[in-house]
């Protein structure tokens, strides 16, 4: 059976997580959404004590759990110290070249509640300044945050209550081009939690059950390794819907749906992938097979973590992965319509 997702739930629902900070550590607001989204789809919905939700949708049959995951927590960083010039250190918030922040817009957000915008930039900003500006290395030692307040000194970040451990996240600034086009930062891996939430909107509208029970995982610590470490027990199979990387060496496209063979943790269930290949090829949905000897996923976590199930990755396919990212609508939805293919089979 082919689904129809609904295409503005989709992308509506994409463009609300992606406004919506949520680095690794800060996640509570976005859940909040995602808890709001399940409840209102009448699904119920709980957390782990880490703060990962988990939703479950009934199935035809209920001898057998398959899990999906896709993880809401995105890159960021932490206040590390404040400046004597009124600026702030930092320090990162999982892997991502410091040439991809650079000159970004963030915010602060405080213990308080109250929250600031500034501007990351390294420490010499200016040509018209600094002699070695274009040389100058891009390392976390080297990058600040100009904070958008009349502040002067550390003394005067103090008072705005700025310190140590607060959370600063970067502006994702999502566009949606008239040719289908999603840029944006955190599309990894707020496109597969848009694909995931399509599936449950389309199982609703469209009346269609899973053959087994489905419990989905949106996990919040992906990003720093342990996401979906742990699971709930009676999980036979789990499958991390996570986006697919491009470059040298790799096939997969923006328009694709990417299945993942072997990450940097070792090579996934064969039958699993075999089958979503098969199901890709009969739906006639644009895929690529490829191996990412530097990506690890929530299923790599969770068989890490002593889980006893069978594991699969896939998702949609996109560019310039853990900097200004870049994926297609068409990969979205045809993400969305492999997995309900696969949990209906």
């Amino acid at each position: 059976m082919m689904i129809h997702p609904n295409e503005t739930y989709i992308l509506d629902l994409l463009t609300k997580l992606l406004n919506t900070a949520s680095p690794s550590g800060f996640t509570h607001r976005i859940m909040k959404l995602i808890e709001s989204e399940a409840k209102a789809l009448g699904l119920p919905y709980t957390q782990n004590e880490k703060g990962g939700a988990i939703i479950t949708l009934k199935g035809k049959d209920s001898s057998r759990r398959i899990a999906l995951s896709a993880h809401v927590d995105t890159l960021g960083a932490m206040v590390r110290s404040v400046t004597s010039k009124g600026t702030l250190a930092i320090t990162s918030v999982g892997g991502f070249m410091m040439q991809s922040i650079e000159n970004e817009y963030c915010t602060i957000h405080t213990r308080s509640g109250k929250t600031y915008t500034g501007t990351i930039l390294t420490s010499h900003p200016s040509v018209h300044v600094y002699s070695d500006a274009r040389d100058f290395k891009r390392e976390e030692k080297n990058m600040e945050v100009r904070i958008d307040e009349l502040v002067e000194n550390k003394e005067d970040v103090m008072k705005l209550g700025i310190m140590t451990g607060d959370f600063v996240s970067f502006d994702a600034r999502p566009v949606i081009t008239p040719s289908g086009y999603v840029k944006s930062r955190h599309l990894d891996d707020k496109a597969s939690v848009a694909a995931l939430f399509g599936l449950l909107e389309s199982s609703r509208r469209e009346g269609w059950q899973p053959t087994h029970d489905l419990v989905l995982l949106i996990s919040n610590y992906e990003e720093v390794g342990h996401g979906a470490s742990w699971i709930p027990g009676g999980i036979q199979e789990m499958i991390a819907v996570d986006m697919g990387a491009m470059g040298d060496d790799l096939n997969c496209k923006e328009t694709d749906v990417s299945i993942c063979a072997k990450d940097s943790t070792g090579p996934y269930d064969y039958e699993m992938t075999g089958k979503l290949i098969q199901l890709a090829e009969e739906l006639i949905i644009p895929y690529a097979v490829d191996i990412y000897p530097h990506y690890g996923s929530d299923a790599s976590a969770a068989l890490s973590g002593g889980n006893n199930i069978r594991a699969a990755l896939l998702g949609p396919g996109v560019h310039a992965s853990h900097a200004m990212e870049r994926t297609h609508k068409q990969a979205i939805l045809n993400t969305t319509k492999l997995l309900a293919s696969y949990v209906m089979s």
